[in-house]
């Protein structure tokens, strides 16, 4: 489910509703695609979706373009409601029971076919019943929502793991949901890539949430590294033992990017492409991390926008040739009752079934010269725009 799935708004908030792949404006192109034609109310509603998500996550946003269109808009939808749930819980003007109270609230008309007048609720009530979504993914969602605006602290790596898989391991299950994979195997490897997104946010923002009264860094860690994490809440500063953490952090994000990756061969083909490029651009801000030397207090750690090209190209060729899991791996122990509530609700496919694909889809080159020729476009007009800036002063 979230690049994820790093918002426009103060990263005071749940950084998994802004979870997954470059930076895009307002007015980027669309694929050339299929015309479809859409009630006059549900293409406002995604429109409005759309404009949510672009200022929301750069990496989900980007990925998403990657996506097919029989999933591209649904993910739309689903990424609009995460947002504004955020946004609710995070600076409604309500104490948290309230607006815990009226976001379970909206879930309920929306699983009962009413949604309330939002565009996101309408959207979200659509793909719900489009695609039988478990409510306990949404409710897992919020319960994350819930623990950030209580500012909870993470004693060990473990209770650590049980808030990703809250406010991005069920995102990344919701994603794989409406791909139509319902393997537990593929839908535990998408929890876990959701958890590894979530490490590497933390890992990133150490200085900025400091800055906002946030510690996410687990306790047990600090403290063995001869730190007092009260103490260092009080005053943030970049030092050999926080460096040792946070690459702690870094490692066992990169454990799971690993392990997440057997789980990409059970998608759809045309799928695939999306969840890789995804996955190497977030684990590409860990790597930039370690070459900015582990100093996550004084700056953050940005992908070039030429690594990036490499990894979108990169990814739309692993995409073609990525292997299906061997054996079966457990889930990891913070994400199993997220994968036990979807077993629950469907009859599990085979770890070798297809979901049907677009009927004329875009290959997968296709989409990565579209994306490549879309982010150099925009370097370019960033180019301009600085070089008329000078020009003005």
């Amino acid at each position: 489910m979230p690049e994820a799935l790093t918002a426009a708004r103060p990263q005071v908030a749940t950084r998994a509703a802004k979870p997954v792949v470059a930076s895009l404006p307002s007015a980027s192109p669309s694929f050339p695609a299929k015309p479809t034609r859409q009630p006059p109310h549900r293409q406002h509603d995604l429109d409005a979706c759309v404009a949510l998500m672009r200022t929301g996550s750069k990496t989900f946003f980007a990925a998403s373009r990657l996506l097919p269109a029989r999933v591209r808009a649904s993910s739309i939808a689903l990424y609009a409601f995460c947002r504004v749930a955020d946004d609710l819980v995070d600076d409604g003007g309500m104490c948290i029971t309230e607006a815990m109270a009226l976001l379970h609230h909206r879930l309920d008309r929306i699983y009962a076919g009413q949604p309330l007048p939002h565009v996101e609720d309408r959207a979200l009530a659509i793909v719900v019943q489009q695609h039988e979504l478990p409510r306990a993914l949404l409710d897992a969602l919020l319960d994350g929502f819930a623990w950030d605006a209580q500012g909870r602290r993470y004693e060990t790596l473990e209770v650590l793991h049980d808030y990703g898989a809250r406010v991005a391991g069920s995102v990344g299950a919701m994603m794989c949901w409406i791909m139509g994979v319902r393997h537990p195997q593929a839908l535990a490897r998408a929890c876990e890539l959701g958890v590894a997104m979530q490490l590497t946010n933390i890992a990133r923002d150490v200085g900025e949430d400091a800055r906002n009264g946030r510690l996410y860094l687990p306790r047990q860690w600090l403290l063995a590294a001869g730190m007092e994490p009260e103490a260092w809440l009080r005053n943030p500063q970049c030092t050999p033992a926080l460096q040792t953490v946070v690459a702690r952090l870094l490692a066992e994000a990169d454990r799971l990017y690993a392990r997440s990756t057997e789980g990409v061969a059970m998608l759809p083909r045309d799928c695939r492409s999306a969840i890789l490029a995804a996955r190497h651009i977030y684990a590409e801000i860990g790597q930039q991390l370690r070459r900015d030397g582990l100093d996550p207090v004084n700056r953050r750690a940005v992908v070039p926008t030429s690594r990036k090209l490499v990894l979108l190209a990169c990814a739309g060729v692993q995409s073609a040739w990525v292997g299906k899991p061997l054996g079966h791996t457990p889930p990891l122990a913070a994400v199993a009752y997220l994968v036990a509530h979807c077993g629950g609700k469907c009859p599990e496919l085979s770890a070798t079934s297809e979901v049907e694909e677009d009927s004329t889809p875009r290959s997968v080159t296709q989409r990565v010269e579209w994306m490549l020729e879309l982010i150099e476009r925009l370097e370019m007009q960033k180019a301009e725009q600085k070089a008329r800036g000078r020009v003005a002063h």
